[in-house]
């Protein structure tokens, strides 16, 4: 049973950091690819960082480049979004999801990979 659980989403001032947490059942998460969306009041989902099996590779979207990273602990089967110099346009729901989308890496998995979300609100 494939199950995803993200954590680690709260309240901070913009520059402020958050460390999120994806703890990962059901499969090895050091055996696939891995990606990280964020999903904004009325906004469409928006891909983040996807990152390889074994932590590698790492792509990131051009709005969170150089702020955030993504990070896998294979023993723990959990992966890590470390996000630094937080901005209000941060402001969102963050999932961690199994794969990619049909477009390869930088697109977006079909929602049944979603875990359920873990809220961050950036705001002074």
């Amino acid at each position: 049973q494939v199950q995803l659980v993200e954590s680690g989403g709260g309240l901070v001032q913009p520059g402020e950091s958050l460390n999120l947490s994806c703890a990962a059942s059901g499969f090895n998460i050091g055996e696939t690819y891995m990606t990280w969306l964020r999903q904004a009041p009325g906004k469409e989902p928006e891909w983040v960082s996807t990152i390889s099996p074994r932590g590698g590779i790492r792509d990131y979207a051009d709005s969170v480049r150089g702020r955030f990273t993504a990070s896998k602990d294979s023993a723990k089967n959990t992966m890590t979004l470390q996000m630094n110099s937080l901005k209000p346009e941060d402001t969102a729901l963050y999932y961690c999801a199994k794969g990619f989308g049909v477009g390869g890496v930088g697109t977006i998995p079909t929602r049944d990979r979603w875990g359920q979300g873990t809220q961050v609100t950036v705001s002074s």
